[in-house]
C-alpha cells in the first residue's frame, strides 16, 4: 500500500530538485558575472592573464633600470661637486675655471703685463713652496699684509684668477669674495677649482720663493 501511494508523487519530486538545480546554477553564474565585472571595474582588481605567483620568471620579466655612466649629463652631474661649486659661484657673482682653461690664460700675452692676473689665495708657506708663476700672493687671513700690493693690480687687470690647493679648500672662494666686496668687480674674477694640486699633477711650470724668482720648477720645453 504504502509504495503504491508513494508512486504518484515521484514525478512531482523530481520536477521540483531539476528547477532547484536549475535556478542554483543561474544563481551561481550570475554570481560569478558579476564578479568578473566588479573585478574588471575595481582599481585593484586582478589581471587573470598575469602570473602573481612569486618565482624566477617574476624577477626577471621585470626591466632593470639602466645605469647610467658617470660622465652623462642630467642629474648625476648636476649633483657632483664642480657643478655644485659653480652654482655656489654664480650665486655669488663669480666663475668656475677649468685647467685647460687656466692654462690657456696662463700662456696668453697678456698675463705678462698683468692684464691677466693670478692670486694664490693660500698661506706664505704653501706659496713659497711653489705656486704659478708670477700669482701675487693674497693670504685673505691676514688682509693688512697682503691688500695693499695686490689691491691696485686686481682694479687694473681684465681677468683675475684665484686658486688656493683645490678639492676641499674654499681659500681661493673666499679670497674672490673679500676682493669682490673690497671692490673689485665680480666679473673679472675666477676660481681654479683644481688648484695647485690639479696644476702640479698637469705638471705645468710651478715658482718657488718669491714673486718673479725665476726659480721654476717643470719649465716649459
Amino acid at each position: 500500500m504504502m509504495d503504491d501511494a508513494a508512486q504518484p508523487g515521484t514525478p512531482a519530486c523530481g520536477c521540483q530538485l531539476g528547477r532547484i538545480l536549475r535556478e542554483a546554477v543561474l544563481v551561481g553564474a550570475l554570481g560569478v558575472g558579476l564578479a568578473f565585472l566588479a573585478n574588471q571595474l575595481s582599481p585593484r582588481g586582478l589581471n587573470p592573464f598575469i602570473n602573481y605567483s612569486p618565482g624566477r620568471a617574476r624577477a626577471s620579466a621585470v626591466p632593470r633600470p639602466a645605469i647610467a655612466p658617470s660622465g652623462a649629463s642630467g642629474a648625476t652631474n648636476a649633483s657632483s661637486p664642480a657643478a655644485l661649486l659653480a652654482a655656489r659661484l654664480k650665486e655669488n657673482g663669480l666663475h668656475l675655471l677649468e685647467r685647460a682653461e687656466v692654462e690657456k690664460l696662463f700662456h696668453d700675452p697678456r698675463a705678462q703685463q698683468d692684464a691677466i692676473m693670478f692670486i694664490d689665495a693660500r698661506d706664505e708657506d704653501d706659496y713659497g713652496k711653489g705656486h704659478i708663476p708670477g700669482a701675487f700672493e693674497f693670504y685673505h687671513y691676514h688682509p693688512d699684509k697682503y691688500l695693499a700690493d695686490v689691491l691696485t693690480p686686481c682694479q687694473l687687470a681684465e681677468q683675475i684668477i684665484v686658486y688656493c690647493n683645490g678639492g676641499d679648500c674654499d681659500d681661493s672662494e673666499s679670497a674672490a669674495l673679500f676682493l669682490r666686496d673690497r671692490g673689485v668687480p665680480a666679473a673679472k674674477l675666477f676660481i681654479y677649482g683644481g688648484g695647485m694640486t690639479n696644476w702640479e699633477a698637469a705638471r705645468l711650470p710651478v715658482e718657488s720663493g718669491a714673486r718673479g724668482s725665476g726659480n721654476i720648477l717643470n719649465p716649459a720645453p
